[in-house]
């Protein structure tokens, strides 16, 4: 018989899904929104950039802070502050909502600049930077917190069950419901979000207990130096033959997710001709692919390996990637997008339950948010790429081809990625790395080769 998740689970499963059906809402809402605001590609995919330029330039520092603090606390308290931003910017656009385009105008490329552009562009970009952060602090420290709440044996089924509810939300419920709220206001949308984000908190500040970093038994308290502890932790996973290589595979893959997503809804509008509605039912792909992910992850894990599950979720993205910079068809965008989420849920439960299975308690905020550096902080680079080559093509190859090519190279470089991955991710090395945690628990897996 399996073991109840409990009570505190179900709060923290409750909460994430919440925020997670107001992201939904806003992931809409922002892109759309901006491309009222402009047609250019580069200032379009600079939001992408300004929501995960904090990956890059926070993550570190904030592994401290949630190695050092309370992490129901600081979850909670950053969804305090999103619901702050979300709210500012939701009044700004309703004060401003008047001198933007319908939707129907902008999906047609015939909408007219609003005469405060540069304004709303401005808030554009502040929000998402401040949400970023925000984020950045929030999502390390869940991570880490929800080891303390559920077994280490019930991780990977714990996990499963949070993916799956939050690509539900996210991607199946929320956006859609995003692209009707926008035919009636583009304030709406951002009213729904900032409502979500109180409602979570209120449930995560209802968790039961004390969360503060735990020693591993017989380990003895250090002295506080923040600069030695950040370098604690980047000397674990850096010295660590699975974690790095996974964190770089990662970090390669965000970038070309970016890359190729940069201007996906100057895609959506001009390539797949979709309204606002459709872009939203668009990105329900997502949610029917994480579902049947997080559902069959375990079993797939179980029945192939885990490594052998890492490498087929790379290049079946990379194989959806191909599909959908070629086709012109929304279906077949559609299809393509959750097939790519089965196994982008996948890659993320097996990776997130080793993290939390095999890092060390105290050192899981700090390493955790190395290996995010890494992975989520090339996301921001990427997004840039995407709207530099998106403007540079164009003038080239036309406006067409200038959205497809982005598809295309994320790819080819998803694809060149296997061969790396191959030997380094595979079932071997996770089953020593495994070994190596019950022979030292607070040690990286040293005596284990590697040849990165």
């Amino acid at each position: 018989m399996k073991e109840k998740l409990g009570l505190n689970y179900w709060k923290l499963w409750t909460a994430s899904v919440i925020s997670n059906f107001g992201d939904g809402v806003a992931s809409i809402a922002y892109p759309w929104l901006a491309s009222a605001v402009t047609r250019n590609p580069l200032h379009i995919a600079l939001v992408g950039v300004a929501t995960r330029i904090p990956w890059l330039l926070f993550s570190l520092p904030a592994g401290v802070i949630t190695d050092r603090v309370d992490r129901k606390r600081l979850v909670g308290s950053m969804d305090v502050a999103r619901f702050l931003i979300t709210l500012g910017v939701a009044l700004i656009v309703l004060f401003s909502q008047s001198g933007l385009s319908a939707p129907d105008a902008i999906a047609a490329g015939t909408a007219t600049p609003p005469e405060n552009s540069g304004m709303l562009l401005a808030v554009i970009y502040a929000a998402a930077l401040l949400l970023g952060i925000a984020e950045v602090l929030r999502d390390n420290s869940a991570q880490t917190l929800l080891p303390s709440i559920v077994s280490e044996d019930n991780l990977e089924r714990a996990n499963g069950r949070m993916w799956g509810a939050e690509m539900v939300m996210n991607s199946f419920v929320g956006p859609p419901l995003g692209g009707l709220l926008l035919a009636v206001a583009f304030s709406i949308p951002f009213f729904v979000d900032a409502g979500t984000f109180a409602v979570a908190a209120a449930l995560l500040f209802m968790i039961s207990g004390s969360f503060r970093p735990q020693l591993d038994p017989g380990e003895e308290p250090k002295a506080r130096n923040f600069k030695e502890e950040l370098k604690e932790g980047v000397r674990w996973l850096w010295g660590h033959p699975l974690f790095r290589p996974m964190a770089i595979a990662l970090g390669v893959i965000n970038a070309t997710f970016q890359l190729a997503l940069a201007t996906a809804v100057l895609f959506a509008q001009e390539i797949l001709q979709l309204d606002a509605t459709e872009f939203g039912i668009l990105l329900t792909a997502g949610a029917a692919g994480g579902v049947l992910g997080s559902v069959i992850a375990s079993k797939v894990s179980e029945r192939i390996g885990q490594g052998a599950s890492l490498f087929t979720s790379i290049v079946v993205s990379a194989l959806t990637l191909i599909v959908i910079g070629l086709t012109s068809s929304g279906i077949a965008v559609w299809i393509m997008f959750a097939i790519q989420s089965v196994f982008v849920v996948l890659w993320n439960v097996i990776t997130v339950s080793l993290r939390q299975a095999l890092i060390p308690n105290r050192l899981l905020g700090r390493v955790n948010s190395v290996y995010r550096f890494i992975g989520w902080g090339m996301m921001p680079i990427g997004a840039t790429l995407g709207g530099v080559l998106v403007a540079t093509l164009e003038p080239l190859a036309g406006r067409e081809w200038a959205l497809r090519i982005p598809f295309l190279a994320a790819a080819g470089i998803n694809l060149l990625l296997y061969a790396y991955a191959l030997p380094r991710l595979n079932s071997a090395r996770i089953a020593e790395a495994r070994q190596a945690k019950l022979s030292s628990p607070s040690a990286p897996v040293e005596s284990v080769s590697d040849d990165d």
